[in-house]
């Protein structure tokens, strides 16, 4: 475990925070004060998480680094404990990017820019705090802390049913939340011992049927933020009704807590448990992308098509977390990593899209491309990256996920066939819906009424800029994966390792020195 010096972590977390409660007394009547300060609070920021990256973050390791810990209730060994590894800190790196990137695209934003900015930034430090923390009642708060900002945004500068989209949001979020704080509390009164402590809690010995109720708890709130089918349908809602900047927030960032809990509490908590449910994920992970997939074949309105998309493609992700095997879970964390950046880069461009034709419904777009040639390009290439074209990270991360599950002997031969076929199923139908959604947007005969109704004015440069800031990494990764994954290599060896070491028939096995084998678990 590695010691930071310097309080990197919390300086990154209470940066924005503190700078957000500024905001108010900044003088400014147009916004444009308020929209530069936010710009250079966000690349601070960044610039610090790349520094702390650079200098301090040790690849090989995979302890816990720039770890602090500040008491807070000495008497309930509740601390303030930030600290991160190879799981959390390519999710902080992404919060940063992305968040910095989501502040450049709402510059149109005119409808109170002080609160919108404001809000903006408090959920910038709340989103890095949840991969950050390392105290189970703490995470329980800095989770809580995101959806009043995601609630305002929804309900303020949302579309004509954003009131609907942002109430039915904090209901799901809200109630989901309430299974975090009854099984934290359960943990930490368990024993002789009573601690809020992530690493105390991973090494008192629960019981099977107490993990197993401990799981399912922790499943319900995680299975709604990734989102997993059914527990999925506040999010068409919100990227329905959502601007811009929040739409890159919502699937660049908040999907991918309910992925990394997934794996933080669940798999390395509880692995008992992990390994009893593990064929259940596998099951729902092919529900999400072949469900979701089917549906987003019948959405005419252009943002419920792209969130759809998003819950097949996170399907992919808890497959490799229920794969057992190192290619698996790494390529379940290098999918959160992929999706993040080409959703955001998605969503973005849908708006752009919508601010000049003013219209969502692909039956009353078609012909555009003849006049927005370089939004045209841009949503060509990011959908290319979404359909996983080979040379992107959306293949990468794929084609890890299905090696990783095809190699892994914890499954019989028969399901495991079954699982892979459906998946290449989903992979297949990704590509004919999302070139279908070109097709009905870009080509063919021009609207004439759209025509002459709005001003089809092509991509300007900050627009421009914000997609080639994602896409380089999009493509980056995908020429050269290693860039990403020897970040959190050693973590995810590790945790499959003790994936394996808490079933004794899974331990017995032998491994090699490279990667270690699938538990056995048939039937």
């Amino acid at each position: 475990m590695n010691t930071a010096n310097f309080p990197w972590l919390t300086t990154i977390i209470l940066l924005p925070v503190a700078a957000s409660l500024l905001i108010p007394i900044i003088p400014d009547k147009d916004g444009k004060a308020v929209r530069w300060y936010s710009l250079i609070v966000g690349l601070v920021d960044f610039a610090i998480i790349v520094v702390a990256f650079y200098t301090e973050y040790d690849f090989s390791s995979s302890d816990l680094q720039l770890v602090e810990s500040y008491p807070w209730i000495p008497q309930l060994d509740l601390n303030w404990s930030v600290g991160v590894d190879g799981l959390s800190m390519p999710l902080v790196i992404l919060t940063g990017f992305i968040t910095t990137l989501a502040v450049l695209a709402a510059w149109p934003v005119t409808l109170k820019p002080k609160l919108f900015y404001f809000l903006i930034l408090a959920m910038y430090g709340g989103q890095i705090a949840v991969f950050a923390v390392q105290d189970m009642l703490l995470f329980f708060l800095v989770w809580e802390l995101e959806l009043i900002p995601v609630y305002l945004l929804l309900a303020i500068w949302g579309g004509k049913k954003r009131h609907y989209a942002a109430t039915k949001f904090i209901l799901y979020t809200a109630g989901g939340s309430l299974f975090i704080l009854v099984a934290a509390l359960t943990m930490a009164f368990y024993g002789d011992t009573v601690t809020f402590d992530m690493r105390s809690l991973s090494l008192k010995d629960y019981a099977l049927n107490l993990q197993i109720l401990l799981y399912v708890a922790f499943f319900i709130a995680y299975a709604v933020k990734l989102p997993i089918i059914p527990l999925h349908t506040w999010l068409p809602d919100a990227h329905g009704e959502a601007t811009a900047p929040v739409h890159m927030l919502l699937a660049g960032i908040l999907l991918k807590m309910g992925g990394y809990a997934l794996i933080r509490m669940n798999a390395e908590i509880l692995p008992e448990a992990h390994a009893y449910f593990a064929p259940v994920l596998i099951v729902l992970g092919v529900v999400n992308i072949i469900y979701a997939a089917l549906t987003s074949f019948a959405q005419r309105n252009l943002k419920r098509k792209i969130a759809y998309s998003s819950i097949s493609h996170m399907g992919f992700v808890t497959i490799g977390i229920a794969s057992f095997t190192d290619l698996g879970m790494s390529g379940a964390v290098l999918q959160m990593i992929s999706h993040g950046l080409i959703g955001a880069s998605l969503f973005f461009l849908v708006g752009a899209t919508y601010d000049r034709t003013h219209t969502l419904m692909l039956d009353e777009m078609g012909g555009v491309g003849k006049r927005m040639r370089k939004i045209f390009a841009m949503f060509t290439t990011c959908s290319m990256a979404s359909l996983a074209l080979p040379g992107m990270s959306g293949f990468v991360a794929e084609l890890m996920i299905f090696v990783g599950f095809a190699t892994s002997d914890a499954y019989n031969s028969t399901f495991r066939v079954i699982v892979i076929f459906l998946m290449a199923v989903g992979v297949i139908l990704t590509p004919i819906y999302l070139l279908s959604m070109l097709r009905e947007i870009f080509y063919g005969d021009e609207n004439k009424e759209l025509v002459a109704n709005q001003k089809l004015i092509d991509a300007e440069p900050r627009e421009v800029f914000i997609i080639a800031c994602l896409l380089i990494p999009i493509i980056g990764i995908g020429l050269y994966p290693k860039i990403l994954t020897q970040v959190y290599d050693s973590k995810t060896v590790q945790l499959t390792a003790r994936l394996r070491a808490a079933v004794p028939s899974l331990a017995q096995q032998k491994t090699t020195a490279v990667s270690m084998s699938a538990p056995s678990l048939e039937s």
